[in-house]
């Protein structure tokens, strides 16, 4: 008779857990567009640099965005949307400030840096969330 192993229940990874595991992939993609230069205008100093980066961009976008949206839902409205766009570059104008080793050059770069880290996030909230 074979040896049977007893079966674990799945068990889901707890919202911390998905945050943290949001924060490393986050920084592995600030990492890989730094390293693979994916976008010109983006310079990132180091990897410590870009784990804070991801770290501080968590924060901006946990506490800082939702705050913005809701200021500016009047434009959003207008612009029927798009605005999101523009509140994710202030975010990222925001990191330039805040981080030393971290630098945007121009508009596009910002847009573009934000719009890559938009469908990282958007595909690991697809995979997380179930």
């Amino acid at each position: 008779m074979p040896a049977t192993f007893p079966e674990f229940p799945r068990t889901q990874p707890t919202n911390r857990m998905k945050w943290i595991i949001k924060i490393i992939v986050l920084a592995l993609a600030v990492i890989i567009i730094d390293r693979v230069k994916l976008l010109p205008g983006i310079f990132i100093n180091s990897l410590t640099t870009s784990v804070i980066l991801a770290f501080v961009l968590a924060l901006l976008n946990t506490f800082v965005k939702p705050l913005l949206t809701i200021l500016t839902i009047p434009l959003t409205i207008v612009t029927l949307g798009l605005f999101l766009l523009v509140i994710n570059v202030i975010i990222i104008y925001i990191a330039d400030a805040l981080i030393d080793g971290f630098r945007v050059d121009g508009f596009l770069s910002a847009f573009w840096f934000s719009i890559v880290l938009a469908v990282v996030n958007w595909l690991l909230s697809a995979v997380l969330d179930d």
